[in-house]
């Protein structure tokens, strides 16, 4: 990099939630640091103005009091990244606004992809919607489709995409007029606007934006203008953010410009975007500052520490939480993000945030050591802040001599002059040692009792793991390495870990840069100034299209260019790169791509896009499609100002030995050892440090573990190379501390083995909506652990491994495939194929490894395998009890066909309708296993066998001990016994009269419970029957549900609970009988009695309200939201998935540029919502208009008898399926049904509601009060990234 130097200042400044950063470059190239409390109101109204002014101040030795605004004469720049927009959004502090949003659709972005963010919190918590007050518009768009048979004639224009659209409903103008009165009058002054197909079609968004701006609204965010891309709900949150957020921002940059002089006349002023780029202070807007501070230290670590081309993982280590990214010569970016539930389209950079950070919260939970998610936050702080906090990973390392309180700042206690408390952390480690010791020996009387040291360096371990986790996934999920990257560790908390993290991760470098403590703000003066642009495309990458692609990325590079002249680059400073957002038809997997090499005669004249998409895909997933066409949804420029970067000054070499600043004890596995403490700032290039070693710096300290080696760089940079450490012997006695950890290395395992499933797919199920669960069991066929915890998967999967066990005659180098309801089966489509692992020598196999995927189709009497009218297994699809897939090694793969094709045979029924994708997802599903096999392996050779299996038992026990606690807290608060036994009953209606009865026993002495079926309804003449894999499934749910706290869910669950259910019943039936129904509906209701009998909450909807429609060119299926039962201190959730699924809605342009629909209405129902002391969640309207005659059916719930409510609450309402025929009335088609539909008819769902809680009669005003709007808590950790965005996709079943 070369050196410019200035006669001027150059500041660079993270403006953090707790502190400011400020990194300057003075006159003749002297750098200077600074770090300030980031609110002061006290000393100073803004802390980048006041550190600028005193820096000043000291560098020119002139008086600038603080009270006049700064001289900026002697300023060249200001670069700044602030969390002003994170933490309004956050805090829902940001602009009051209203949402312009098409008719129908007023409570689109409430109910977004209708999923809960938790699965198993029944108090369903989202941060509220941004937008106080809704404007209906009256207009309406929709894409011409050539079999469309509404009668709408020829399109009458075309779309910015090319797409040809019709226009139903002009805009009214003057009901526009009459609603925006309404809100200005409210004193709203910010709106968002977001109508449907406007990404393509934006003409009655900008008329809507000149209305609104003639009547006085002062902001107008149109989503068409914000981020063009397909997809109304993210589309119109981005919108809502901002529209919510660009004025606060607007706001604080008055503020901040106010207090300097000549308004920045002559000083360029810039701010970090959420993509690494730059921009200026006027193009600085909402939507694309959420993560303005973090993606400095990216770009910090991006251009200091990826030498020699070796990819690099930033760790940056905070308070609340820690921040993981890749950098591998370019920087990765998402381009739609969920952050405090709010979903995001533009460009981010693809930092992932995990739950684990200095202030992580430290707690014991039956038997298990756990770090967070919880935080201590900014206050009270960690227990040694001297406010009297909880203990955290920062007592942890107090504790272990890793911080030394005389080198951190002294500004604790009431004046804010003391050091960190010790004392303090010692004390209250010592009650929690007592603690986790007595527990211990209560559970093995000889268990070795632990020192205070030894806890504090077990949750350490365990906040390590829990962070190596994401790192794996991050690198794993694009099918890289982890082992051959850099780990770049920057952050206040990060250099602490990083030796362990590292040597966890097979990682031998740790690059820690001299800024590390402020790395953010020093990205800021290594940064770009970038302008990115983006547009949607509708077109397929085909030499028909390259001259509308070309014009496209031409007319983008040519804005961005104009953009970057204007603010001064020349021609030669600006660098333009162009990017199409590619997919392969009839998937979702889109990918933004730059193109390889140079144009050509067969491609677009930029380049080789269609190169770079196979490439990319295949690193990725495994694979390509070969001719399949290649779709381009979005076309994209990023122009790239160049802007100098600042040199490197190399350092001296001093011929001396390191001094050393002090000797202290430091704690390591193995005990205490002597650590020499040195200062980062007197250490020169020619200085080596064997560990273990502390070095201090005056923003940082780095811990040097025991076999590693520091050297300081030639730029004053630590780089540390990891030796193989001390191995610690790990018996097969239950060690607490082990236990966490092997937890989390057993999820990781069957985490991996999805990533793998997901790269060697090909179906979108499997692929792309992720619905398939990866697990690994015991010797006995017992589950240790699986991912994702998709609900009617928990118990389902180890009963059909149990059941191969037993029957035995299982070799090395066979899988079994099984589906079969009597095996352990949910439903059909849900394949599962189970490899068995042996040991040389042991005829009976040690563990075993599983998977669970949904395939679109096997066949059966409809497409999709999913009859509504089914009465026996046979209609349903093809069907497995034990087959070899894999015989000695080798697929079976003849076989496999011919029982695929099988259910062809019967009158009226039909093999598998998509053979290639079963026989390929069935391949990846194998190779899943293998990849299992191969990680247990590994486990094993750094353990051995013996101590991995006594893992496996222990996970399951400790599981079992959670149960068991929880059953003993029901029987005290029911009321228990003179024999110390408590009995529960609930009972529940099918809409057909079947009834589920339960009577539930409890013995609080053992923490034991009988669950007893009897009483429940014969096995019935339709699909409702459900397999009793699915009422073991809803039990450990609404275990787990009622634990309340993260548990490994596995056989243990079960382990203190009999489940006895009656043969031939509807909740076993014998093995012929129809069941696709109670996979999806009778669940829901046995989740309802259960919950009914412990009264934790009311009832749900109830229901999946499954709707399908097709024909033979087109099928959709889609399951839709309900309300959801309220709870003792809760409201329910209004339009959510609740209990047994949790499945995302397809967005309503996506619905209506794919199928022949029109999605007429998509909103709450209100009043639905059983009343209450709390109140049920209102169930949803949904309409679809069909453009050509199709075969509609449904298959529902609670059509009959209404949710309940709880403890007095009223139940929720029913739902009902309505068709609306364009000639005739208006019919009720029940619950279960099929019906051909004509063009021009409308099918109106409406679901139910969920139950009350409490009394409506202790109300004063005998009516349900409203939720109160919500935002995050302050020690509530927020996720993010592509990590993030893949487990709650995961999730979404």
């Amino acid at each position: 990099m070369v050196d410019v130097v200035s006669e001027k200042f150059q500041f660079a400044i993270d403006r953090g939630g707790t502190f400011t950063d400020i990194y300057a470059k003075c006159p003749g190239g002297k750098t200077r640091v600074m770090k300030l409390l980031s609110v002061d109101p006290q000393n100073y109204p803004d802390a980048p103005r006041e550190g600028i002014r005193r820096i000043l101040e000291q560098e020119l030795g002139i008086s600038m009091p603080a009270s006049k605004p700064v001289d900026t004469s002697r300023i060249e720049y200001i670069r700044m990244g602030t969390t002003v927009a994170t933490n309004a959004l956050l805090e829902r502090q940001g602009e009051r606004m209203a949402l312009c949003i098409t008719q129908g659709f007023r409570d689109l972005l409430h109910i977004g992809n209708q999923q809960r963010p938790k699965i198993f919190d029944l108090k369903i918590e989202i941060p509220d919607v941004l937008y106080e007050e809704v404007v209906e518009v009256k207009e309406r768009v929709v894409l011409h489709q050539d079999k469309c048979k509404l009668g709408l004639g020829e399109p009458n224009i075309k779309g910015s995409t090319n797409e040809k659209l019709h226009i139903l409903e002009k805009l009214d103008e003057t009901k526009l007029r009459e609603d925006l009165q309404r809100v200005l009058s409210k004193g709203i002054k910010s709106l968002a606007v977001a109508l449907m197909h406007s990404y393509t079609y934006s003409d009655h968004e900008v008329r809507v934006g000149e209305i609104a701006k003639s009547m006085g609204l002062t902001h107008v965010s149109l989503s068409s203008e914000v981020m063009p891309m397909v997809k109304i709900v993210p589309r119109g949150f981005t919108a809502c953010v901002d529209a919510y957020l660009t004025p606060c921002i607007k706001q604080y940059l008055t503020t901040f410009q106010s207090g300097f002089d000549k308004g920045f006349k002559k000083v360029n002023v810039l701010f970090m975007q959420s993509d690494g780029g730059l921009t200026s202070l006027h193009s600085f807007n909402g939507s694309r500052a959420i993560l303005s501070g973090p993606a400095g230290g990216v770009v910090g670590y991006a251009m200091t520490s990826y030498e020699d081309k070796q990819p690099v993982i930033g760790f940056d280590m905070g308070g609340t939480s820690t921040d993981v990214s890749r950098y591998a010569g370019e920087y990765e970016h998402v381009f739609e993000t969920t952050t405090a539930g709010v979903t995001i389209q533009a460009p981010q950079l693809d930092i992932n945030t995990v739950a684990a950070g200095g202030g992580s919260r430290l707690f014991f939970r039956s038997g298990m050591f756990s770090v967070g998610p919880q935080s201590a936050g900014a206050h009270p702080g960690p227990a040694c802040y001297r406010k009297g906090g909880p203990l955290t990973v920062t007592d942890a390392n107090l504790c272990l001599g890793r911080l030394l309180p005389e080198y951190f700042p002294k500004i604790f206690g009431p004046d804010e002059n003391l050091p960190l408390d010790g004392s303090v952390t010692k004390e209250a480690f010592k009650t929690l040692t007592d603690e986790i010791n007595s527990f211990m020996k209560g559970e093995n009387p000889s268990h070795e009792v632990l020192s205070v040291e030894e806890v504090a360096m077990g949750f350490i371990s365990v906040a390590n793991e829990s962070m190596c986790r994401p790192i794996r996934a991050l690198t794993q999920a694009k099918g890289h390495d982890t082992s051959r990257h850099v780990l770049s560790c920057f952050g206040g908390a990060g250099g602490q870990h990083a030796c362990a993290i590292a040597r966890s991760l097979g990682m031998t470098k740790v690059y820690i840069h001299k800024y590390s403590g402020i790395l953010s703000a020093y990205g800021m003066a290594l940064a770009d100034v970038v302008e990115d642009l983006q547009e949607a495309c509708a077109c397929s990458y085909a030499e028909e299209n390259f001259t509308l692609i070309d014009a496209h990325i031409e007319s983008l590079m040519k804005r961005c260019e104009d953009k970057l002249l204007s603010q001064g680059f020349t021609q030669k400073q600006i660098y333009l790169e162009p990017y199409l957002n590619l997919r392969y038809d009839r998937t979702d997997c889109a990918l933004m791509c730059s193109p390889s090499g140079q144009g050509s005669r067969m491609g677009s004249k930029f380049g080789d896009f269609l190169a770079s998409f196979d490439n990319r895909y295949k690193t990725e997933f495994g694979f390509t499609i070969p001719n399949r066409k290649i779709m381009v949804d979005d076309v994209r420029v990023r122009g790239v100002g160049r802007s100098h970067m600042i040199g490197n000054v190399s350092g001296s070499r001093s011929g001396k030995p390191p001094r050393v600043e002090s000797v202290v004890d430091c704690y390591f596995d193995g005990g205490f050892k002597k650590t020499n403490v040195y200062l980062l700032s007197e250490l020169s290039r020619d200085h080596e440090l064997h560990g273990p070693a502390i070095i201090i710096d005056q923003n940082g300290t780095v811990l040097v573990e025991p076999n590693c080696m520091a050297r300081i760089t030639d730029k004053g940079d630590v780089i540390i190379t990891i030796g193989s450490g001390q191995v610690r012997k790990v018996g097969v006695e239950l060690d607490s501390i082990q236990l966490s950890i092997f937890s989390h290395r057993f999820m990781s395992i069957a985490e991996q083995m999805g990533r793998m499933l997901q790269r060697s797919s090909i179906s979108t199920n499997i692929k792309e909506r992720l619905d398939f669960s990866c697990a690994l069991f015991g010797p006995d066929g017992g589950l240790v652990s699986n991912a994702p915890h998709i609900p009617v998967h928990l118990g389902a999967m180890q009963e059909a491994v149990q059941y191969q066990q037993l029957r035995g005659n299982i070799k090395e180098g066979d899988c079994i495939l099984s589906n079969h309801p009597v095996a352990g089966g949910s439903h059909l489509p849900d394949l599962t194929v189970i490899t068995p692992v042996f040991s040389p020598g042991d005829p009976n196999p040690i563990f075993f490894l599983a998977n669970r995927g949904h395939h679109a189709d096997i066949g059966g009497t409809t497409p999709g395998s999913m009859p509504p009218h089914s009465t026996s297994i046979q209609e349903e699809g093809a069907v497995f009890k034990s087959f070899k897939l894999v015989k000695g090694g080798i697929l079976q793969e003849e076989a496999l066909i011919e029982a695929l094709n099988a259910p062809g045979k019967i009158p009226g029924s039909s093999g598998t309708r998509n053979l290639h994708d079963n026989l390929a997802d069935l391949r990846a599903q194998v190779a899943a296993n293998q990849k299992g096999i191969h990680l247990v392996n590994e486990l094993i050779s750094s353990y051995s066998l013996e101590v991995v299996q006594a893992y496996m038992a222990h996970i399951q026990h400790n599981a079992e001990v959670a149960v068991r606690d929880l059953l003993r807290d029901v029987a005290r608060s029911s009321g228990v016994t003179d024999q110390g036994l408590v009995s529960l009953r609930g009972e529940g209606k099918m809409d057909e009269g079947s009834v589920i009865k339960l009577k539930v026993d409890i013995n609080a002495k053992e923490g034991s419970a009988v669950f007893d079926f009897s009483g429940t309804s014969p096995m019935v003449f339709n699909n409702l029957n459900a397999p009793r894999a699915i009422t073991l499934s809803a039990a450990i749910y609404c275990l787990r549900c009622m634990v309340g706290y993260d548990v490994p869910l596995n056989q243990g669950c079960l382990n203190p609970v009999k489940i006895l259910i009656p043969k031939w019943s509807l909740l076993d039936p014998e093995e012929n009988a129809a069941v696709v129904g109670g996979n999806v509906l009778t669940s829901q209701r046995v989740v309802d009695v259960i919950m009914k009998a412990f009264g934790t909450c009311a009832a749900s909807q109830g229901c999946m309200n499954n709707v399908t429609f097709g024909d033979d060119d087109v099928g959709y299926y889609e399951t839709v939201a309900g309300g959801a039962g309220a709870g003792p201190t809760w409201h329910g959730r209004s339009g959510v998935h609740s209990h047994m699924t949790n499945t995302r809605i397809t967005d309503p342009e996506i619905l209506e540029r794919r199928y022949p629909v029109v999605l007429k209405r998509f909103e709450l129902n209100p009043g639905t919502g059983g009343r209450g002391k709390y109140r049920g969640g209102d169930g949803v309207i949904r309409e679809i208009l069909f453009r050509k005659d199709l075969l509609l059916s449904v298959l529902c719930e609670r059509r009959v008898f209404p949710p309940y409510g709880m403890n007095g609450g009223e139940p929720g309402a029913l739902g009902s399926n309505l068709l609306l025929r364009q000639k005739g009335p208006i019919v009720n088609m029940g619950g279960k049904n099929s019906v051909a539909v004509r063009a021009n008819d409308v099918f109106r769902l409406q679901t139910p509601g969920g139950g009350g809680f409490g009394s409506v009669a202790t109300l004063s005003d005998r009516t349900s009060p409203e939720p109160k709007r919500r935002k995050v808590a302050q020690d509530e950790f927020v996720p993010r990234g592509s990590v993030f965005e893949y487990s709650q996709q995961q999730e979404a079943h």
